[in-house]
Parts: structure tokens; sequence; C-alpha cells
């Protein structure tokens, strides 16, 4: 695999490697499938037109673009990678809350995949997969609360803590070295990845929660769905 889909590289340390051209290639196709199938399944389950999964393929994309982009406004950066955004979460979560859970959470696994693209370097496979596509999937979660009265904030909220599980075992599994000497892992992962988590979390719901910005929010949904 080393020569093939990725080569050894000193940026992280000997261990790490780098994605090549290839295994670029075979990330981009990934997503591009990953956004495919979520399109098939909600036309599939909601016997929906193709206007209506162009829409949803439209605003997906869109989703991905700003979340790509807000998540380079870095309010907050960590030392060992993770960051407080501008709202990068709440994009993947908006496709969650108008088109359900497995757009939600496909979505958030391309948007994942893409924020690894921009820097395929990694250790293991395991590790690559639980930090990008799996953590930022786990944002979609918050689809299973749609329905529910003040689903979007609620929603949020489970999708951020899908996100903290994923980067609690990430921390636990394989950088439980960098936890200060005498600091159990456990606690080093819980403190390092809840600190930029929740305080994201915290700025967003209050942000969505403001008068204005929730009927912005409403008009939005109406137009997702074409209402």
């Amino acid at each position: 695999m080393n020569n093939f889909f990725a080569t050894p590289t000193d940026v992280w340390g000997d261990d790490a490697v780098m994605l090549t051209t290839i295994g670029i290639c075979i990330i981009v196709v990934a997503i591009l499938a990953l956004i495919g199938i979520a399109l098939i399944i909600y036309k599939r389950k909601n016997n929906a037109s193709t206007k209506i999964t162009t829409r949803q393929l439209v605003f997906s994309a869109m989703a991905i673009a700003l979340a790509m982009v807000t998540s380079m406004v870095k309010l907050m950066e960590m030392p060992m990678g993770g960051s407080v955004t501008l709202l990068s979460m709440l994009f993947i979560v908006l496709i969650a809350y108008w088109y359900g859970p497995v757009a939600g959470i496909t979505t958030g696994m391309a948007y994942g995949l893409l924020q690894f693209v921009l820097e395929p370097i990694f250790y293991t496979l395991p590790q690559m997969l639980v930090d990008y596509p799996l953590a930022f999937g786990a944002l979609g979660l918050a689809g299973f609360l749609h329905t529910k009265k003040f689903g979007l904030q609620i929603g949020y909220v489970v999708g951020v803590l899908g996100r903290f599980v994923f980067a609690f075992l990430s921390g636990v599994l394989f950088f439980a070295s960098y936890a200060p000497e005498g600091m159990n892992p456990a606690v080093y992962s819980t403190l390092y990845n809840g600190s930029y988590l929740l305080a994201e979390a915290v700025i967003t719901l209050i942000i969505i929660s403001l008068p204005p910005v929730h009927k912005a929010l409403k008009t939005v949904k109406k137009l997702t769905m074409g209402e």
C-alpha cells in the first residue's frame, strides 16, 4: 500500500505516511460515490423526483463548500490538531436536519474525506477512518432529530457528541502517547477534544438561537424543500 496508495513522510514523524496522487484520486472518487449513494437512497425512500434530488445535491455541495471555507476561519487552534471554527460543523448538521440522517451522514463523510485530502497525512488506515469520515459523518446523526421540536438545536448537540466520541476514541487508541506524563489517556483525550468541540458548539447554539438567524434558517429550509 505504501507504494501505491501512500508513501512514508517525516512531516509527523517516522511512522506517518502521505497519500500518493493515486490515493488522492481514490479518495475523490469515494467522495463522489458517497454523495451519489445519499441521493439514490433519498430518492428511493421518499419517492422523490429528479428535481428534488438535484436540489439536495446542490444544497449538499453548497454545505460542504461552506463548511470547508468556514473551517479555515479558526477562532482557536489546538497544538495537536482540532480547532474552534466559524460554525463549520453547522453546515453538515443542516443537511441532516433538512434531508435526514442518511444524507447527513454521507455528506459528513464526504466532507471528512475532503478535509483529509487537504492534508493527506496519517499513521494508519484505521486512524484515518476514525479521524475523518467517521468523525465528521457522525455529525449527520443530527438527522434522527429532524422532526422533533427544536430539532436543529438538539440534533446539533447529538451530532457534535457523535463527533466527540470518535475524536475521543482516536485520542485513546492512536494518540495516547501525547498525554502528559502521569495523566490517563482517556482523561487527556476528553479534555483535549472536548475543549474545542464544546467551545464551537456553545458559540453555534447561541447564534442559531438568535431570532433573526432562526427566522433565516426557516426560510432556507423552505427553499431546500422546494416550498
